[in-house]
């Protein structure tokens, strides 16, 4: 008998929060579609799961923006913030919680890690001279930069301008925690992954820590230090804290803040790493807290070969892609076509044919083919299935016992195009199966023998779209109902012969996944 009820360890998961100086593009899109999936993989695997997202409201790129358009900086967060909280309503994510760091929970947080901080010894008073991106919120060393040869500009690694800065600043002392954080990457390598991403912050930690300016007189638009009025908390500090004030901080002994930290993941983009890796553990060392256990660093979406860029005209809105593939076609292709932690790339007619050959010529078509005769042979009644052969119970056996494990080894890892080609897999093996035992024919040779058939193919089906659901949710709840499965059978505990399919009625069976055809095509 399979065990519901064994009790598993909280999961916390988080994106990075979103920087409200611009609309949501298809790279925000596939941050919180991969967070997602893997906590609706948690959930359904039995964890109680907490998943927050949200949005970044502070600094000095906000401020400017808000001013270019002629808002209040208040006013303009507000109307960008929504933009995300529709987004994430759109891609039907499952998000807990949205958080804003222009709310009073936040403002509360962020005043009273600075204050343990302060007191611990690592924040002082002084003054900062050096080369400032306003589009990273960073400073830069000179070593960092590249010069243009013939403009005499600087830039920073990411490509911003840099502009030199001479200011009061509170600094927090990075420095101390080199050997600190040197440490905490070799005892605990799985702290940053993908590996590449490990490699590159250990290199550059290794090469020293400089102090860090921690607050901003030069705007205002942010949350001011404790005790000075005249300075404004710097961003990162400001927006990492997020992490923390969702789950109850400063009140470390709330139900929330006990059950859900440290975080499990912080999924963010890779060019935030060294905030996250460097910067966000050394103040929570520093606030004397525990640190996130992983910092999950994936890459980015190329379109047709290129990085997107509005100048090159090639920035994917998620509500274009949707109008061809729908909602669960979008999830499916970003899933499965970007590798672990790395760059991927979207060209659309590889992703016509990749929605195609798996969702819609796969369990779509499955599901379409069996249901059918189901429907159609078996008086609109899956059938009990009688005596089985070994081929019945090989498949079978694929399906309920050796998909889950390989499944579960994949998706741990963020490797969902991995845990993707398991699923398929055994789609595949149900299609040679359908095709060998060709139950059309069994109808008049042996027509027991045809029940059995369409019983193990339904039994197949319902593994297979439980296993599906953290990627196409909708999709698979679709599958799942024609085949009459309560919504507290659908967790992947039922992936096991205890609740098997029984004899169980159903209605007339209606497609789920529908082939995608261009225009060009269709003329």
């Amino acid at each position: 008998m399979s065990d519901t009820t064994a009790q598993k360890d909280p999961f916390y998961i988080t994106t990075a929060i979103s920087y409200v100086n611009g609309s949501p593009h298809l790279g925000h899109a596939y941050e919180v579609i991969l967070t997602d999936v893997m906590a609706r993989y948690k959930r359904l695997d039995g964890h109680e799961t907490y998943f927050l997202t949200g949005t970044d409201e502070h600094g000095e790129k906000v401020a400017t923006t808000a001013e270019k358009n002629g808002m209040q900086p208040k006013d303009f967060c507000d109307k960008t913030a929504q933009e995300f909280v529709d987004m994430a309503d759109t891609l039907n994510i499952s998000n807990d919680d949205f958080i804003r760091t222009t709310e009073t929970r936040h403002h509360t947080a962020s005043q009273a890690i600075w204050k343990k901080i302060e007191e611990n010894g690592d924040i002082y008073l002084g003054a900062y001279e050096g080369w400032y991106s306003v589009r990273d919120e960073a400073y830069f060393g000179e070593d960092e930069l590249t010069t243009d040869e013939n403009t005499g500009q600087k830039f920073a690694p990411g490509g911003a301008e840099v502009v030199w800065r001479e200011e009061p600043s509170y600094f927090f002392k990075l420095s101390a925690y080199t050997d600190k954080l040197l440490a905490l990457y070799e005892e605990h390598p799985e702290f940053i992954q993908p590996e590449s991403r490990r490699n590159e912050i250990i290199s550059f930690v290794k090469q020293g820590l400089r102090d860090l300016s921690i607050s901003r007189t030069s705007f205002d638009w942010g949350i001011p230090v404790p005790g000075n009025d005249e300075h404004v908390m710097y961003v990162w500090l400001d927006a990492l804290t997020n992490y923390i004030t969702a789950i109850g901080y400063p009140d470390e002994d709330s139900d929330m803040f006990n059950t859900f930290w440290p975080a499990d993941y912080h999924v963010i983009g890779k060019d935030i790493i060294r905030f996250h890796a460097i910067y966000w553990p050394a103040f929570l060392m520093a606030a004397n807290l525990a640190l996130p256990k992983t910092i999950f660093a994936h890459g980015f979406i190329n379109v047709e070969g290129q990085k997107m860029s509005k100048s090159v005209g090639n920035v994917l809105s998620p509500a274009a892609l949707m109008e061809l593939f729908g909602l669960d076609g979008v999830r499916y292709i970003l899933m499965r076509e970007v590798p672990h932690g790395q760059d991927g790339n979207f060209s659309q007619e590889h992703a016509v044919q990749r929605v195609n050959s798996d969702l819609a010529n796969g369990i779509g078509n499955l599901a379409q083919r069996t249901l059918s005769m189901i429907y159609k042979n078996c008086d609109e009644t899956i059938p009990a299935p009688g005596t089985l052969t070994s081929d019945d119970e090989a498949l079978l056996r694929k399906a309920r016992e050796e998909m889950l494990p390989h499944l579960r080894k994949a998706f741990d890892n963020f490797q969902f195009n991995r845990g993707l080609e398991v699923i398929q897999s055994v789609v595949s093996e149900a299609d040679a199966y359908i095709d060998a035992q060709a139950p059309w024919k069994l109808k008049k040779e042996d027509p027991e023998r045809m029940k059995t058939v369409l019983s193990v193919l339904a039994e197949v089906i319902r593994c297979v779209a439980i296993a599906y659901q953290p990627v196409i949710p909708d999709s698979a709840a679709k599958v799942l109902d024609q085949l009459k499965i309560p919504a507290d059978q659908r967790d992947y505990a039922h992936i096991h012969d205890d609740y098997a399919l029984g004899s169980v009625a159903i209605d007339k069976p209606e497609g789920v996944f529908p082939r995608i055809v261009l225009e060009e095509e269709a003329a």
